[in-house]
């Protein structure tokens, strides 16, 4: 970070805050310095970059432009400075991550392990979020990679892998529909049903089919939580909905089966992986991005 001029130091802060006097708490330095060096960044670019408002200093199309820049340069800065430490080596390296809950639980775990009995000294972070939120950590800079579900384009990133993902109904392996080749939504209406809150793409896409096909479903769980949701299927004999990658590895131990819901609207979301648009990545990224991939291609959805 401090391969930056000092003008675009102040400048990425500011960004983030919002305020002048925030980030001048946050770098310790005075406001008139922060405010100097943006003056001096405005007349190099040539444009305004904030929009000075009542509630604080909003980036204008200029001040957005420069932040994705500023942005790129301070990864590339810190990869840099690694690099000179000598701390490049795979097993030293810390990868960021950022991914929806559902991988969260089995996926991501399974691969990091098996990651690290190659790279025993590797190290993650793993923030699990909304898939709009993981999208917007890797677009700021907060993370490496995303692992997250996608209806449609995203600005800023870069998608590394995508992979489209039919949803399926997840039940206990002695209901009524396990043995089914597929099932049609209205299938579910007589079983309890367990669904994920309103902002995952999961439920969006569900709730859109429903209102095609003109059914009419009363959830006895409605949760922000897969786990709970699983637990409860399994409890209660109900149904749940899942995509097969983030259940795969529990279905025989927890006596889970999956089968496919017959609706081409069911299919439309992709699981993705995704980076910061026109970033170099690291070479451990690159390396884990490359072990996750195999991953998902060595073990298809059953």
């Amino acid at each position: 970070m401090h391969l930056l001029p000092t003008s675009l130091r102040y400048f990425l802060e500011v960004a983030r805050t919002g305020s002048i006097s925030e980030a001048s708490e946050r770098l310790h330095v005075a406001t008139s310095a922060i405010s100097r060096q943006i003056a001096k960044l405005e007349q190099d670019v040539g444009a305004p970059l904030f929009e000075r408002q009542p509630r604080g200093m909003v980036l204008s199309e200029a001040g957005e432009i420069l932040t994705a820049y500023a942005r790129r340069s301070a990864l590339e800065a810190e990869q840099v400075l690694a690099d000179v430490h000598g701390v490049e080596a795979l097993h030293r390296s810390t990868v960021k991550l950022a991914s929806s809950e559902g991988f969260a639980r089995d996926f991501l775990p399974a691969a990091i392990t098996a990651f690290r009995e190659k790279y025993p000294g590797a190290r993650f972070r793993l923030n699990v979020t909304g898939p709009a939120a993981a999208t917007r950590q890797v677009v700021d800079g907060t993370v490496d990679l995303a692992v997250t579900y996608s209806l449609g384009p995203e600005g800023g990133i870069k998608v590394e892998y995508s992979q489209q993902q039919q949803i399926y109904a997840l039940m206990p392996d002695d209901h009524p529909l396990a043995y089914r080749e597929y099932v049609e939504l209205a299938d579910l209406l007589e079983y309890p049903l367990a669904l994920m809150d309103e902002g995952t793409t999961i439920r969006q896409l569900f709730d859109v089919c429903v209102a095609l096909e003109g059914l009419n479903f009363e959830p006895a769980l409605v949760s922000n939580y897969s786990g709970a949701l699983q637990s409860f299927t399994q409890l209660r004999g109900g149904v749940t909905l899942v995509g097969p990658l983030t259940v795969r590895r529990r279905l025989g131990a927890d006596r889970l089966a999956i089968v496919p819901i017959r609706n081409p609207e069911l299919s439309r979301r992709s699981m993705q992986i995704q980076s910061m648009a026109r970033r170099a990545l690291p070479a451990a990224v690159r390396a884990f991005l490359a072990h996750l991939i195999e991953q998902i291609d060595d073990d298809p959805p059953r």
